[in-house]
């Protein structure tokens, strides 16, 4: 008869099922609750008037009378989306009453076979069955909190009548249970009047176990609680007692058992003084007890609204009373202390299971202990801290150190996995050695073995005589659900009234198999161990809380180190969810990613101060801070006076590292300190799971410094669109190379790959844009050489000097705002071209030849207005007077010039910048145009005017265009002897308004523009250099007209510094044939006569 009553597989299923539709019923209530979740037709105001006349009528609703029908038109318009929308409400209250039907008859039975509990002898049947009250209650009082239930079945039933003409048959009963539970209270202890002497039994079971766990930190620490080193000569002695799961049982499930118990069965608090001692003993243990999630019991107050109805219970209120005000003084007080003795305990504990992880077999017990007593500490804190009772000394439920505590349960969790295999074999040894041997011992002295009984214990001896380490060498898969399945049902059978084996007979017995299947957990359930103690999934639904206390630890330096457990905490979250309520939200991965950016800030806020600090020590070393350093020397050499003594003296650069005290630390000190703490924390774990994403925290960290460092960089180039300033490359290279350097340090704290970080920064500083869409120093550059530099180049306030290779500022009346050669020559534009590399040069290039083509595009709207007098003066370029009256006729010659010397200074600049290109490498042109190496025809520049063709001009008409400008430049060179500023600068290697940048122009622009017509180039500039000779010999006519000036500095752009020396085209024998050279050699000679040769 016992066996056919499978209490055992009742009592776990319906465990299973009541938790299922427990969350169901809280997920219910959370969604009506919040306005966001909140169904939409509960608070559509169509369905506001049905809604109140069902509340009101609920449950005995007549839906056919007149008044009902203005009452309830909504809800006849809408009834097929009412019932599908209310079914699966409708079908979660049902499992309520079906759970409900189970439970009744469950313990019903119980109470028939008079069943014997004790937490000691029968663990699981015993904690089994406390469960099941307790989530029945749970469940109901769950229910009897959601404010809508009424309305929602009501709506539910009312459009199943209107849809098939009569009312759901389960109705009547749900509506009744709903009424029963108004005040849920009352009716449960109602219920559980039958059932008083079984759960008191089961209760009073505890007080061998509670009193002796729920001791203060003084006596934990006296006793050496958790200590592997108080007793070194019992190291290695297994770590084993009678009560052994009793001894990791959570705190918090047998208060929730003992104060939810004695409600349920409160005529014991009068009867019997070890209940209320025991009752007493939980009140005192805080104020707030978890029902599911975040939903909580206020348990002094439910017991005493409880006791206020019942007569005689006047000393129990009192006694209520007093133990809440014992918690209010002296709970929180308790608790800090215990976290406060368990983080050195777990610390200690950490570092000697570290060192030694061959202790994890026989001290495996020590790890479930401390992590189930840290847990219950944890889980104590969080309630109480988002329901914080008004208390003068707040500060006990605030824990800033609560980072370490976490830390050290994530390590003991992160040993037990990565020793499995230790744990493994040392209890498979165990098991089959021991456990066997004396479980075989103690059936055989049994004076009384039913058959059934002898069957299943001789399946656990034979189970465990079997095994062998070859197993666990082998890697077999070990699975011992079924054999603790068979214990279950052993203590159900064995603990019925008049069972024919007793168990609490036979103490010896239950004593054996409990130890027995702790041990069998050790070699197949490590994980669901590790669940059961110290699961952290609360944090899940405290998501305010748990932001408090990362940020609260995150504010002490020494709890840096172990911030990483906040998100690693998070990965519990997945383990949550139950198949019974999949729908349900939380708050998956936004808490992990948010404490992991947090951390990576925090580290990249310290990394990246440290490399501004070397950064500005490098700074003091550049070569420009010398000049003070060299004034001091040349004073004291020439023996002149030194400067007063009031003056504060510069301190020279190494000088911030001369101490006189090591202990006083500097800036730099508390920076390092504080990195070496935050990098601490990321060897916590290289990598985690949350909800099936594999979560990498470095690679958080690698993201925020190459966020902050793009930033910097640009910042670090000081661009003021305003005044036009801007840091020189050459400076800003030595920036980013400190910087660089300093974060190469940060791979000696951490494995992180800081070449790919620096190479993907940087990589993107050479785009215009960065990844984030910022600017980068490539798009800041590019707009300051061409809004700045190259600007003031076309209005000749800057001139190019072919000599010293760099643009120079002219000697003006007002002071410029920068000086071009500090930003143009050799070296600075050589950190360009590593700054901005290839890519940025490219950028560059594609501007400047925008510059250029709009330059080409006025130049040719001016040959379209000048054609006919252009073509006349190329047929009659011999003809002296035919070319006088025609350049009377010809129009905007200087400007034709103009335009084309800042086409000159363009290409001049971009000659400069490719130079500097060489040492980076990239059909033929472009390659090497690409790599910095010169070319006879500019890619970019063909590529540029390519692209400004269009299709309405032919390609004869382009011919045309592009002879008549080599034409209009070629007449107009004589106009540039007027210009004062025309005159050679032998110093500069150049004229000081920057023709001399004429020649690369028209040398490139014609050879692009007749690759592009593909025209014989040598032709057309042969054509070109005898119309310029022709037109410069007439200047030299001109004796006493202003012309013969500049005469012989316009002379030298046909030469060496000019159009033949720069073309890849011409050479001197054809600028020989139509141009004297000893013109060429008198112009030198006048030139050069103006400077005063020094020698020595």
């Amino acid at each position: 008869m016992d066996y056919q009553q499978k209490l055992a597989e009742k009592l776990t299923i319906l465990n299973e099922r009541g938790n299922g539709v427990l969350i169901r019923m809280n997920y219910i209530k959370k969604t009506c609750g919040d306005p966001k979740l909140r169904p939409s037709f509960l608070t559509d105001k169509a369905m506001e008037s049905a809604i109140k006349y069902i509340n009101k009528r609920f449950p005995n609703i007549d839906y056919r009378g007149n008044i009902v029908s203005q009452n309830l038109t909504s809800i006849q318009r809408q009834k097929s989306e009412v019932l599908s929308n209310t079914t699966s409400y409708y079908e979660s209250f049902l499992d309520v009453i079906e759970f409900r039907d189970h439970v009744y008859e469950l313990l019903n039975t119980i109470d028939a076979c008079q069943c014997f509990f004790d937490i000691t002898t029968n663990f699981d049947f015993t904690k089994n069955y406390l469960d099941l009250i307790i989530t029945y209650t749970s469940v109901i009082i769950t229910l009897s909190r959601i404010d809508d239930k009424k309305a929602l079945v009501g709506m539910f039933n009312c459009a199943h009548e209107m849809t098939n003409g009569s009312s759901d048959p389960s109705y009547p009963r749900l509506g009744q249970m709903f009424l029963e539970y108004d005040h849920p209270w009352k009716k449960l202890t109602e219920e559980f009047g039958p059932h008083t002497k079984a759960v008191t039994t089961a209760l009073l079971s505890l007080k061998m176990v509670y009193p002796r766990r729920n001791l203060p930190a003084e006596q934990w620490r006296s006793a050496q609680l958790l200590s592997l080193l108080s007793a070194p000569a019992a190291m290695l002695d297994s770590a084993c007692c009678d009560t052994m799961a009793c001894e990791y049982l959570s705190m918090e499930t047998m208060e929730r058992w003992i104060i939810i118990g004695f409600l349920l069965c409160h005529s014991s608090l009068n009867s019997n003084q070890a209940s209320q001692e025991l009752w007493k003993m939980g009140l005192r243990s805080g104020i707030y007890l978890t029902l599911t999630r975040d939903e909580v019991l206020n348990i002094h107050k439910v017991s005493e609204d409880l006791f206020d109805n019942i007569k005689g219970y006047n000393k129990r209120i009192a006694d209520i009373k007093e133990c809440r005000e014992h918690v209010l003084v002296n709970g929180g007080a308790m608790h800090r202390e215990r976290r406060h003795f368990l983080r050195g305990a777990l610390k200690e504990l950490c570092k000697v299971l570290e060192d030694e992880p061959g202790l994890l077999g026989p001290k495996a017990l020590f790890v479930f202990m401390a992590l189930s007593f840290s847990r219950d500490e944890i889980l104590w804190l969080v309630r109480h801290s988002e329901n914080m009772p008004k208390l003068k000394v707040p500060e006990d439920y605030i824990d800033n150190q609560l980072a370490e505590l976490l830390y050290y349960m994530q390590k003991l969790r992160g040993l037990m996995r990565k020793y499995n295999n230790v744990v493994q074999r040392y209890h498979v040894q165990y098991l089959a050695q021991f456990d066997a041997l004396v479980l075989n011992d103690t059936i055989q002295n049994m004076y009384v073995c039913p058959e059934e009984e002898s069957v299943l214990m001789s399946s656990f001896v034979s189970t465990l005589s079997g095994l062998s380490v070859k197993q666990v060498d082998n890697k077999e898969e070990f699975d011992f659900r079924a054999l603790r399945l068979d214990w279950l049902r052993l203590q159900a059978y064995t603990s019925v009234n008049k069972a024919p084996l007793p168990l609490k007979d036979y103490p010896d017995l239950a004593k054996v198999m409990n130890l027995t299947q702790f041990h069998t957990k050790m070699v197949d359930a490590v994980e669901e161990m590790l669940y059961e103690t110290s699961e952290l999934s609360i944090f899940c639904f405290y998501p305010r809380v748990f932001e408090k206390m990362f940020t609260q630890s995150s504010e002490e330096v020494t709890m840096k180190r172990y911030l990483m457990a906040f998100p690693l905490a998070c990965a519990h979250f997945s383990q949550s969810g139950d198949p019974l309520c999949p729908e349900e939200v939380s708050v998956h991965l936004r808490l992990c990613v948010t404490f992991l950016e947090q951390i990576a800030k925090q580290t990249s806020t310290v990394v990246l101060e440290i490399c501004a600090e070397q950064r500005n020590l490098c700074d003091q070393l550049l070569p420009k801070h010398c000049a003070e350093t060299i004034s001091a020397a040349r004073y004291r050499k020439q023996k002149k006076q030194m400067p007063k003594k009031g003056e504060v003296q510069k301190e020279k650069p190494g000088a911030e590292s001369l101490r006189k005290d090591r202990t006083v630390a500097n800036n730099m000190d508390k920076l390092h300190l504080m990195l070496t703490e935050l990098c601490s924390c990321y060897s916590l774990c290289g990598d985690f799971v949350v909800f099936d994403h594999i979560v990498v925290p470095t690679e958080f960290l690698i993201s925020q410094l190459e966020t902050r460092l793009s930033e910097i960089i640009v910042r670090m180039t000081n661009y003021n669109q305003t005044t036009q300033e801007i840091t020189r490359p050459s400076d800003l290279l030595a920036g980013i190379r400190a910087y660089v350097a300093n974060l190469h340090s940060l791979s000696c704290y951490i494995n992180v790959d800081v070449t790919r970080l620096v190479k993907s920064v940087l990589l993107q500083q050479t785009q215009p844009l960065d990844s984030h869409g910022g600017q980068t120093i490539t798009t800041l550059y590019t707009n300051w050489f061409l809004e700045s530099l190259l600007r003031q180049a076309s209005n000749s306030l800057i001139v190019h000097c072919p000599t010293l290779h760099c643009f120079m500022s002219q000697v003006t009346d007002t002071e410029p705002s920068f000086r071009a050669e500090e930003f143009s020559d050799i070296s600075e534009l050589q950190a360009l071209a590593e700054l901005i590399g290839a890519y940025g040069l490219k950028f560059l290039s594609e501007n400047l030849m925008w510059h250029i083509t709009s330059q080409v595009t006025e130049l040719k709207k001016m040959v379209v207005e000048n054609m006919d007098v252009l073509v006349q003066m190329k047929n009659n370029f011999d003809k002296p007077e035919e070319m006088v009256n025609l350049k009377k006729r010809l129009t905007g010659g200087e400007n034709v010039l103009k335009r084309m010397t800042i086409i000159g200074v363009i290409l001049s600049f971009r000659a400069m910048v490719q130079e500097c290109l060489k040492d980076v490498t990239l059909s033929i042109y472009e390659l090497a145009s690409a790599a910095g190496l010169p070319c006879d025809i500019d890619p970019s520049l063909v590529a540029a005017i390519r692209s400004m063709q269009t299709d309405n001009t032919s390609p004869d008409e382009e011919h045309k265009l592009s002879r008549l400008l080599l034409v209009y430049i070629a007449v107009s060179l004589p106009l540039l002897a007027l210009d004062p500023n025309s005159f050679y600068n032998r110093e500069h290697g150049g004229h000081n308004n920057n023709i001399h940048c004429l020649a690369r122009a028209i040398n490139q622009l014609a050879a692009a523009m007749f690759t592009i017509q593909n025209k014989n180039i040598e032709q057309q500039l042969k054509e070109f250099l005898l119309l310029a000779s022709s037109t410069l010999l007439q200047l030299g006519q001109n004796v006493e007209r202003m012309e013969i000036k500049n005469r012989e500095s316009i002379y030298l752009l046909l030469h060496m510094v000019g159009i033949v020396e720069e073309s890849p085209f011409l050479s001197q024998d054809m600028l020989e044939s139509c141009f004297p050279y000893v013109l060429l050699r008198n112009a030198y000679r006048e030139v050069y006569k103006s400077f005063i040769v020094t020698l020595g």
